[in-house]
């Protein structure tokens, strides 16, 4: 997530709002408030409004700020962008204009050592974005082995995952893992660096801290949600960071598009629902080198985008 205060500008910024087209009298949800950057720039774009939604009491507080710049203009809401369609409900808003995600981790969260998620910052293993529920020390402690080595197989695509693990119990057996230091130099001591400069711990902070925040979950549901969220001719701008965001989005789109593979001729027969998106890039749009150099976590980022159809929404609230 490309969080930001006022004097940060946005991964892909320029590219979201030129895909999203904030317009006067517009509603907007900014799913993934962070540090607002996204929802000032769709408030200087247009005299719109915007609610902006986070699980992060901390962004939440931040965002205090930044409506008073905008009075009666930005409402914030706290909790999961996957239940954004309740939480708008709860506010009085069935219908919006355009929703933007920002997935993954905000830049304020990395850049504090009391968050836990920086293995370049030492600090307590903590890593829950809403500060509640099990952290990222009790999966690393508590978790068996296989269940360790498919957390950061499969969620932080560690190809050495199982070493991990099997390093990870082994130090635990002297005494708890508390610190993301701690946990890096045992990461660091089974992973090789490799020649393009990713700290080899990387992909195993990845993978835990998707699993503590269900992050994969959250992004399904969010999707869904849009769905039913957006007015026709509505927008939905994501951008992705890492392969198991992006993958959820591009399904999700070519799905909902009616552009996914076509089932194979020996499965039952279904019946094709109508389109209820249609892409607004043919390709995911990434980053220049002027952007990566001035923001190197930028350097993985995939933007996608899509119009709402007037078709009915496939998936149904629960």
């Amino acid at each position: 997530m490309a969080g930001a205060d006022a004097g940060h500008v946005p991964v892909l910024l320029a590219e979201a709002l030129a895909t999203l087209v904030p317009h006067d009298d517009g509603r907007y949800v900014d799913a993934t408030f962070g540090a607002g950057g996204y929802t000032r720039a769709i408030l200087d774009a247009a005299r719109c409004r915007v609610w902006a939604i986070d699980r992060d009491p901390a962004a939440i507080a931040r965002g205090e700020i930044v409506a008073q710049a905008y009075p009666g203009r930005l409402t914030l809401l706290a909790g999961r962008f996957g239940a954004m369609d309740r939480l708008l409900a709860a506010a009085g808003i069935d219908l919006v204009d355009g929703i933007a995600l920002d997935l993954g981790v905000s830049s304020p969260q990395i850049d504090d050592p009391a968050r836990g998620f920086s293995f370049r910052l030492d600090g307590p293993l903590d890593m829950r974005m809403e500060c509640q529920g099990p952290s990222a020390a009790d999966v690393v402690n508590g978790a068996a082995e296989a269940e360790l080595a498919d957390i950061i197989g499969r969620l932080g695509e560690e190809r050495r995952a199982r070493a991990v693990a099997r390093a990870i119990v082994r130090a635990r057996g002297g005494s708890p893992i508390l610190r993301t230091g701690e946990l890096a130099r045992i990461v660091r001591g089974v992973v090789r660096a490799s020649g393009d400069g990713i700290d080899p711990a990387t992909r195993t902070f990845q993978g835990l801290r998707i699993f503590v925040n269900d992050e994969l979950g959250e992004i399904s549901r969010a999707l869904d949600a849009a769905e039913r969220l957006l007015v026709a001719g509505g927008r939905l701008v994501v951008v992705a960071f890492h392969s198991l965001e992006d993958r959820l989005v591009k399904r999700f789109l070519a799905e909902r598009s009616g552009q996914a593979p076509a089932p194979s001729r020996h499965a039952p027969a279904v019946a094709r629902r109508a389109p209820t998106f249609a892409p607004l890039v043919r390709r995911p749009l990434t980053p220049g080198e002027a952007e990566v150099t001035r923001n190197p976590r930028a350097r993985s980022a995939r933007l996608r985008a899509a119009v709402r159809t007037a078709e009915p929404a496939w998936s149904v609230a629960t």
